[in-house]
């Protein structure tokens, strides 16, 4: 199924190890740089700059065949332009599968042909079907995945989630009011299926190529769920699916529960990726207990915009003051030592930014009133005479 070679896209996780390590500062540049010439990797572009140059180039190549045959074959099919729009789809996986055979991973050419491919296709989908959503998604949720698992392409797991979840929401929509009106709950048990299943596979992974986008839907799945509950998102799309407003003094069905649940669930993500020393749990933990402010504080502004930051900024600051006392002594689980896989300059960056914006400038030393004798040899001090 895959069209890499195996072996070389193991070399890929390994040479980023390597690369983490040098890092860290456990292993030097030479030793990195023995490591990496040991290993066959597919061709690749770190630099993110000069991958979005040659995305650019591919886009523009890809879009040049597609004006060409375009060009040479809209006499002959006249009326059913759908067909070339379809051929573009099959110029799109010929080209990726084209370019994957000559080893480009995620050079950027790659990704031009590879996300056009799946453009033209619901564009080709959609004329077919007169725009059917359904049918759109499902397609795009078919290919995708195919995509991710022959390609290794970390934005078709991307696409693939997002696909997905459209194909429910529209198969719901197909149920009418009641589709819509359980949609909420809907959602929370697929995303914690998404999240419970990524999670056990991510357990039970063979090919370490296949991690990252298993992480990424194990993500997906948790801010899913946390959306699907959030009072806001329930409150707006409440109204603008079922077209009814919310009159004064009333509220949505199950009001209560979406409150909770806007809260407590990031509590849960919070404390949970503590307690396992989950990184990204935290940040979306923390990302989303944000929105939770600003979701009920969209309804009912109880203090204005500085009193709120004020209070806000003090409790983020007693908050951070005595975590700090109480974390910076530990060695172990959870601790306020310095991680070494992390960039280290990113503080130091930071503090001098603050500095030079805040236009403070270094303590100078005062000048004495103490007057020095002469001196007519090197020393500083008393002259040569009595």
């Amino acid at each position: 199924m895959i069209v890499y070679d195996k072996t070389e896209l193991e070399n890929v996780t390994l040479e980023e190890e390597a690369l983490s390590l040098k890092a860290a500062g456990f292993i030097n540049k030479d030793q990195y740089n023995l490591i990496s010439n040991e290993l066959t990797v597919p061709k690749s572009q770190k630099n993110i700059f000069i991958r979005a140059g040659f995305f650019l180039l591919g886009s523009f190549l890809y879009s040049s065949i597609c004006g060409f045959l375009a060009l040479i074959s809209y006499q002959a099919i006249d009326d059913n332009y759908v067909i070339i729009i379809y051929l573009y789809a099959i110029l799109g996986f010929a080209g990726t599968e084209l370019l994957a055979k000559q080893k480009y991973y995620g050079y950027g050419l790659d990704d031009a042909f590879l996300l056009g491919t799946q453009l033209t296709l619901a564009i080709a989908v959609g004329i077919s079907t007169d725009g059917n959503g359904l049918i759109i998604a499902s397609t795009i949720m078919i290919t995708s995945l195919l995509s991710y698992l022959r390609y290794v392409h970390l934005l078709m797991a991307l696409l693939f989630c997002l696909a997905a979840t459209t194909t429910l929401i529209y198969t719901l929509f197909e149920f009418g009011a009641i589709g819509k009106t359980i949609l909420p709950f809907v959602m929370m048990l697929f995303s914690a299926g998404i999240y419970f299943y990524s999670k056990t596979t991510l357990k039970n992974l063979k090919d370490p190529f296949y991690h990252r986008g298993v992480l990424l839907a194990n993500c997906f799945g948790l801010i899913l769920f946390y959306l699907s509950g959030n009072y806001l998102v329930v409150r707006e799309l409440s109204v603008a699916l079922l077209g009814t407003g919310v009159a004064p003094n009333s509220d949505i069905p199950f009001a209560f529960f979406f409150y909770a649940f806007t809260f407590i669930v990031p509590s849960v993500y919070l404390v949970y990726s503590l307690l396992r020393m989950d990184r990204l749990m935290l940040w979306i933990g923390s990302m989303a207990l944000i929105f939770s402010i600003y979701s009920i504080r969209f309804y009912y502004a109880v203090l204005s915009i500085e009193g709120f930051l004020t209070i806000a900024g003090l409790v983020l600051f007693a908050f951070t003051y005595f975590a700090i006392k109480k974390l910076k002594n530990n060695t172990t689980g959870i601790t306020f030592k310095p991680d070494r896989f992390t960039n280290a300059n990113a503080f130091i960056n930071a503090e001098a930014l603050i500095v030079s914006q805040l236009g403070l400038q270094p303590e100078t030393v005062q000048e004495s009133n103490l007057e020095f004798g002469g001196g007519d040899f090197s020393g500083g001090g008393s002259g040569g005479e009595f």
